[in-house]
């Protein structure tokens, strides 16, 4: 018990800024959409009528070419909910990591609808600093390694919770001792009952912290084994010959997936397809099977699908831990309760904050006595004040 109580007290004590940082951050972004839809920041379709017509994809992306000419299509992209939007992710090579602009097109009439937002309002503040601190990939590790840290706390708490309270009645919160003690009391009960919300969070916001090297070790291995396998050695050299039509290309790709829908789909020589392919990344419909993608390879010149490929399990754990780290799986219920829980976290961060400051000598033994006999030996001075007390009221019998 006494290595628990070592590793419970610094752990918290080293995590406890970072993770208050997090939980304060994180409160506005799991109302992200909702925030940035009210401040204009997100696109939105026109207000008309479904006639149920169609803009062909090639069209929209050829006013995309139109509208930038100095720019190269890099992806097509859908976000859920918005079925009749159409993004068009454009850079300065069709291999840059960096967008030069995300523009929407309405594809019930091929209308340009704006230029997706990037790096600007609160939100996007908010998350960068939520996610890497402004440190890059640094800070996306360090915050990683804080979660580490939040779960051995978590654990080890869990652990000592059983010690403290076997002595009391579960939620014990004694309001007439000294108020250090209440504070001890409320944040050894708030901490219990939060226990598995945290522990969620802390787990997959340490795998979310994975996910540039995570993605980077798979473009790496199993995209380059996938695009060796249906690479054309007959093939012209790449960049001499003419790539395939995206829409027919996409459409084939959903052909040989019925119940399926897109996700983006990545252009010939960028970061998630080969020279030679077209790479449609495809998701279910259920709230389930939305988050995980299948991606679909089709020959960038015949626009042929060659085959499909299931992810690896590292990324199938990411892609589920993304949208369960923010709340995003049973909408704006499941995001209240996720508020809720997460105002309470903020409570039990800041008074295990305010017990340090009172008391930064806390011996083990100490703590043990002050659970076994309900007494607040942690604190001489209002111990002191409690005799004191008893000794009036007895004179006064």
């Amino acid at each position: 018990m006494r290595s628990w109580y070592f590793v419970h007290k610094w752990t918290s004590v080293v995590a406890t800024l970072f993770l208050l940082m997090l939980c304060v951050t994180g409160m506005p972004l799991i109302f992200r959409h909702e925030v940035d839809r009210a401040l204009g920041y997100e696109i939105s379709p026109s207000e008309i009528v479904d006639s149920g017509r169609r803009v062909g994809l090639d069209a929209i992306i050829s006013a995309a070419r139109a509208k930038r000419h100095d720019d190269i299509v890099q992806f097509v992209l859908t976000e859920p909910g918005e079925p009749w939007v159409r993004y068009i992710r454009l850079g300065k090579t069709v291999e840059d990591p960096e967008a030069s602009a995300i523009d929407g097109y309405d594809v019930r009439t091929g209308e340009f609808l704006g230029e997706y937002v990037l790096d600007r309002g609160v939100t996007s503040f908010l998350l960068k600093l939520h996610v890497e601190m402004f440190a890059g990939l640094a800070g996306t590790l360090f915050l990683g390694f804080m979660g580490l840290l939040l779960v051995a706390s978590l654990v080890s708490g869990t652990v000592l919770y059983g010690t403290y309270m076997r002595r009391l009645p579960f939620g014990t919160v004694r309001r007439r001792r000294s108020p250090r003690l209440e504070w001890l009391d409320l944040h050894n009960l708030l901490g219990i009952a939060t226990l598995v919300w945290f522990l969620v969070v802390g787990v997959t916001g340490m795998v979310n912290a994975l996910t540039i090297p995570l993605f980077a070790h798979w473009q790496r291995t199993h995209l380059a084994q996938m695009s060796a396998i249906y690479r054309d050695e007959r093939a012209p050299p790449t960049g001499t010959f003419e790539v395939g039509s995206p829409e027919k290309a996409l459409d084939a790709a959903l052909a040989a997936s019925p119940g399926m829908e897109l996700s983006f789909l990545a252009f010939p020589g960028s970061d998630f397809a080969s020279p030679q392919h077209f790479v449609a990344f495809l998701q279910g419909t259920t709230p389930w099977t939305s988050k995980l993608l299948k991606p679909v390879w089709i020959d960038a010149r015949t626009t042929r699908v060659l085959g499909t490929c299931d992810l690896p399990w590292y990324l199938t754990v990411l892609l589920l831990s993304r949208p369960l780290h923010f709340g995003n799986y049973g909408g704006m219920p499941l995001k209240v309760l996720w508020a809720v829980l997460d105002g309470l976290t903020i409570v039990v961060l800041v008074s295990g904050i305010q017990l340090w400051l009172r008391r930064r000598h806390v011996s083990f033994e100490a703590w043990v006595r002050s659970s076994e006999r309900g007494r607040d030996e942690l604190d001489p001075e209002d111990h002191a004040a409690e005799v004191i007390t008893r000794q009036k009221a007895i004179g006064r019998r």
